[in-house]
């Protein structure tokens, strides 16, 4: 069974704007996801929706369950992940904490994403056709034994794992994805938002990955705005800041296309719809509270 959930980021809130005043809280969020009709929500920067009896309080009163939650991992650089190790245990303390208030949704999956470079972090595409800032055979090594120790930590916590694509990471790329797919066991996160990025195309994604695909996060996005900012290469941030990630329907991901295939592929679990954004001054009030509805509506007429 599919189930739709949303995300704070739709709201501007995540790692890179938290802590800022201009943002809506934890019970604004919650209430415009539910109030949009979507049946889960996921975690956002660790903390943000409570913990403990608070985060399970604030589920139930909206009927909510929580779909899962974003922990970058610094992979590739051993004293680096230690630290994140232990980031990761404290999130799947929260994650634990939201199982009883699911209520026969699935359980949240722990998205697990490597960190990258600040070589990679400044070139979003990279992984397209810039070898000189890829992985070698022993990063690929250092990357698959690290992301073998978090998937280690959360099944031993009772959570399956998935494995997010990123941009400005060492897996952003198809055939990056590829070669992670190769040398681990852990599920994919497929995003289309961040695939398109990648140089990927979704529906074909499904054919190739369908067996390994266990978390969706659908996002559509402006290709042109994104070949804008890999052409200036000015990082990760300014895709955000440009709204390369837009409603769905308009923006370059063929949603039907996509949903189709994901039909055809027996696919169960979350679908979180997500359009990462960094509101600016300019935003009319509420439009990210418009959007969310908009998506929900436009999954809605095609039967999700």
């Amino acid at each position: 069974m599919i189930r739709l959930a949303n995300a704070p980021v739709s709201f501007g809130v995540f790692e890179l704007t938290e802590g800022s005043e201009e943002l809506p809280g934890p019970e604004q969020v919650l209430d415009a996801v539910a109030g949009a009709g979507y049946a889960g929500i996921d975690l956002g920067p660790l903390g943000f929706l409570g913990r403990g009896d608070v985060l399970r309080g604030r589920l139930r009163e909206r009927g909510l369950a929580l779909a899962g939650g974003w922990v970058q991992l610094r992979l590739t650089d051993p004293d680096g992940l230690e630290e994140d190790l232990r980031v990761l245990d404290a999130a799947l303390t929260v994650f634990a904490d939201a199982l009883d208030a699911a209520d026969g949704a699935p359980p949240p999956r722990p998205t697990l994403a490597d960190a990258g470079s600040p070589a990679r972090a400044a070139n979003p595409g990279a992984g397209r056709d810039r070898p000189e800032l890829w992985l070698d055979d022993a990063g690929w090594d250092r990357l698959a034994e690290g992301l073998g120790r978090a998937t280690d930590r959360c099944r031993a916590r009772g959570l399956e794992p998935t494995f997010h694509h990123h941009a400005c990471t060492f897996v952003e790329a198809p055939h990056e994805i590829d070669r992670l797919l190769e040398r681990t066991d852990v599920g994919l996160c497929l995003d289309t938002g961040h695939l398109l990025l990648g140089g990927g195309d979704a529906a074909v994604a499904l054919k190739e990955w369908g067996d390994r695909i266990n978390h969706i996060h659908l996002k559509d996005a402006r290709v042109e705005v994104l070949d804008g900012v890999v052409a200036d290469r000015a990082g990760m941030e300014a895709v955000w800041r440009r709204g390369a990630f837009c409603r769905l329907g308009e923006g370059d991901l063929d949603v039907g296309r996509f949903l189709d295939g994901l039909l055809a592929i027996g696919y169960s679990g979350w679908i979180v719809v997500e359009q990462d954004r960094i509101p600016g001054p300019g935003d009319p009030p509420g439009r990210a509270e418009a959007d969310q509805r908009h998506n929900r509506e436009a999954l809605r007429r095609r039967g999700i």
